[in-house]
């Protein structure tokens, strides 16, 4: 085949031609095609193994496949005719391009290695962030992590924020979280009865833990300035961490229907107005003559 070995660059001793070129778009694909076969095989294996080595093996397929893929690429510089005295080269001519304005790439491709090697963060956390950002991680790859939030909103997150600043995972070791719900009753409501009406109404609540170690509790927190502040502190089952508002309102709707049944007063804000009177004497003058 004649067209394979039309030159397309030549540049000193180094000839491109299209045979190697085409060589090395095959060589590219099929490292994709095999990387994610194995990818897919590893996946599948994950299926039927206990959730904790299944996040191991989640980690371990990130790695292959990215190390595949490198391999790939390097197959096909190989192919393309570069040696690897060359690829040194090449690599002295990039790490120049990190000092010049490539730091945040190696940033966040660092911490992303780092995330899945220290396994801080698993797919499936419940995880919140210091910008306020609440979701549940969905895959962890090496530039970003895929968030995916309680109103199905997906974002991508740079894996350097993961490292810098701080995360709170709600299910890292543990999948049940206990809940504090803030309320407040009127002054001189009776506290035992605020206490037995807050505790049903917890129980009601279906996904309510109540066992030996989770217990809900009713806490007295202090005099507000129209009403007796009470915490309720609820441990709740592990499919509902994940939907932290709709848990606040069930919770703050139960303990209003209960307390309106015990007829407990929800208090609304109070304030006293003191009126002062002070007599000042009038003065009759000729401008101003006394009524």
């Amino acid at each position: 085949m004649e067209w394979l070995d039309i030159t397309l660059l030549k540049v000193g001793n180094y000839t491109l031609t299209s045979g190697a070129l085409c060589a090395s778009i095959i060589v590219i694909i099929a490292t994709f095609v095999i990387a994610g076969l194995i990818s897919r095989a590893i996946n599948r294996l994950a299926l039927y193994r206990h959730p904790t080595v299944t996040h191991q093996i989640y980690t371990i397929n990130r790695i292959v496949y990215y190390f595949l893929v490198v391999l790939g690429f390097i197959g096909a510089l190989s192919v393309l005719g570069f040696q690897l005295d060359k690829l040194v080269i090449i690599g002295s001519a990039l790490g120049i391009g990190i000092g010049l304005g490539l730091q945040s790439i190696v940033n966040n491709f660092v911490s992303g290695i780092i995330i899945l090697l220290e396994k801080s963060i698993k797919v499936g956390d419940f995880i919140e962030l210091d910008s306020g950002l609440m979701g549940e991680v969905k895959a962890i790859r090496l530039r970003s992590t895929l968030i995916r939030t309680n109103d199905n909103i997906d974002i991508l997150v740079p894996s350097s924020e993961f490292i810098s600043g701080r995360v709170v995972n709600w299910t890292l070791e543990e999948n049940v979280r206990r809940f504090r719900i803030p309320f407040g009753v009127a002054y001189g409501s009776d506290k035992n009865t605020v206490r037995e009406a807050v505790l049903k109404a917890a129980a009601s609540v279906s996904y309510t833990l109540n066992d030996e170690k989770h217990k809900p509790i009713v806490w007295m927190s202090g005099f507000g300035d129209s009403s007796l502040n009470f915490l309720l502190g609820v441990w709740v089952a592990p499919d509902a961490v994940k939907r932290p508002t709709q848990v606040t309102s069930d919770y703050v709707w139960a303990i209003d229907d209960a307390l309106r049944e015990a007829g407990v007063e929800i208090p609304f804000p109070q304030r006293d107005l003191h009126l002062r009177s002070s007599h000042i004497p009038l003065v009759a003058d000729d401008t101003n003559p006394a009524p």
